[in-house]
């Protein structure tokens, strides 16, 4: 796992591919009210991926521009075996203007500022074609623990889908990385947290 900012655009694209992943490419939280994944169309909305990510931006430890920062970046890249196979988007949930607007999940039944930008969301899983099956979403989830933590977050949530996963995850994904449920907004979503 490599965060995104250290890895190539070229490799996330293959990642994402054809299909409902280079449709939305992880953008389903992040658009704004009345846009939609067919009025923003999908070469915008990789661009977007692409400015959240900084792939490429990070050179010999280095940011591009010379700065012993990295750029801030929104994800985490799998490889096997030097292979791109896997992203999981991970960030401060008030990036995330969706999820901050949305009634039910993750807000039904919980009073917290919904702006706190030391709390972290995972909020996507793309395992690449051919590789599904191997435990790449699992180990996704595992690494979004201490790549938050060391991005200063007091805390990070996931948002499983309790009835088939999804690009959200599945509850076992979560709760094997070590996260706990705190809320279970209806029958199909859970809320699960980690407070460092």
């Amino acid at each position: 796992m490599v965060p995104a900012n250290e890895a190539l655009w070229e490799d996330v694209q293959a990642v994402f591919g054809a299909g409902d992943p280079g449709r939305c490419w992880c953008q389903r939280f992040r658009m704004l009210p009345k846009e939609s994944w067919d009025s923003e169309g999908p070469e915008e909305l990789a661009a977007r991926l692409r400015d959240q990510t900084a792939c490429g931006q990070l050179a010999g430890g280095k940011h591009a521009g010379g700065s012993p920062q990295a750029p801030e970046t929104s994800g985490l890249v799998a490889y096997l075996d030097g292979e791109p196979v896997g992203w999981c988007a991970v960030a401060p949930r008030a990036d995330h203007p969706r999820l901050v607007r949305d009634f039910r999940v993750p807000w039904l039944g919980r009073n917290e500022d919904r702006t706190d930008p030391t709390v972290w969301a995972v909020t996507c899983f793309v395992t690449r074609a051919g590789f599904r099956r191997r435990g790449i979403g699992r180990a996704l989830a595992r690494a979004t623990v201490p790549f938050a933590r060391k991005a200063g977050a007091h805390a990070i949530e996931g948002y499983p889908d309790l009835v088939d996963g999804g690009s959200v995850g599945t509850l076992a994904m979560f709760t094997d990385a070590g996260f706990a449920e705190v809320n279970r907004p209806g029958n199909r979503r859970a809320v699960l947290r980690i407070n460092f």
